[in-house]
């Protein structure tokens, strides 16, 4: 059936804010760059499930089939988020982001984000590379087009108090600055309408398979990247305060998963569940 997976509703809206970018905010992205990086990142996927299952022969739900849907979403989640001008770049960029999912793992499970982490690779090891968080500009239209599509792919994915915990934080921390200030709370809205923010709220810190897994573990951890988050970009005056903030606060995920203990995320067993849930609901019309 399709649309099962929730993977498949975040490369659909993933797509669409890429084409939507691109004709409404007049993007100039190179389309071979595009292609070089999502290129780069199913093969690299690829090249990590041979190796994986080469390694450890109890991973036999690892499949090329059962994990190009991720591999595509981190390609096309750096295409909407970073710039460079080199096809090594590039390259670089994506090997580095699926390559940390396989490397940079504890207990089978990686703890940063790879498009996250494939954004601060390529920033600090090369001079090519740049972040464009304004890229989206302020206009409710695209907040409200974020929010409902995230809204949906959560809903199936089940991991909406990771983004309910970084809005309501961030939000209160900038209305608290806004009050000390002495601005007109217009202000506030308007930091808060920015759709990078949203996007990275909504699209990025959710990956289910790198956040923690108790809800406890969730609330805490993406309350704690709102805060360095909030810190980063009004004391340092850092654009990109969310991506550093996630690559920061991301290792802390090992940390909370041992104090609160649950069963890791698994896309297989999540579409299982899915497509049983789909039959019954059939069965009963």
């Amino acid at each position: 059936m399709l649309l099962q997976d929730a993977r498949d509703y975040q490369i659909l809206f993933l797509s669409f804010f890429l084409f939507l970018g691109i004709g409404t905010r007049d993007w100039t992205l190179r389309p071979e760059l595009i292609v070089t990086l999502i290129a780069t990142c199913l093969i690299v996927q690829g090249l990590g499930v041979l190796v994986a299952r080469q390694l450890d022969r109890s991973l036999f739900n690892l499949t090329w089939k059962s994990s190009w849907r991720s591999a595509l979403i981190t390609g096309l989640g750096l295409s909407l988020l970073l710039r460079a001008d080199n096809y090594l770049t590039m390259v670089l960029a994506g090997t580095l982001a699926i390559g940390s999912k396989f490397v940079l793992q504890v207990n089978r499970k990686h703890f940063f984000n790879p498009g996250n982490f494939g954004i601060i690779a390529a920033l600090v090891l090369t001079g090519d590379a740049w972040v464009s968080p304004g890229q989206w500009g302020d206009e409710w239209l695209y907040l409200f087009i974020f929010a409902g599509t995230g809204a949906m792919v959560l809903k199936k994915v089940g991991r909406w108090d990771t983004s309910a915990a970084f809005l309501i934080s961030y939000a209160l921390l900038e209305g608290m600055r806004n009050w000390w200030l002495g601005w007109t709370w217009d202000v506030w809205a308007h930091r808060l309408s920015s759709g990078s923010l949203w996007l990275f709220a909504l699209f990025m810190i959710t990956d289910p398979r790198s956040i923690p897994n108790s809800p406890n573990g969730r609330v805490i951890w993406a309350s704690a990247i709102a805060i360095l988050a909030f810190i980063l970009r009004n004391l340092f005056f850092i654009p990109t305060a969310v991506f550093w903030a996630l690559f920061a606060i991301a290792p802390l995920t090992i940390i909370i998963d041992r104090f609160w203990v649950a069963p890791n995320f698994s896309w297989f067993l999540k579409t299982q569940k899915n497509l049983v849930s789909a039959r019954l609901t059939e069965s009963k019309i």
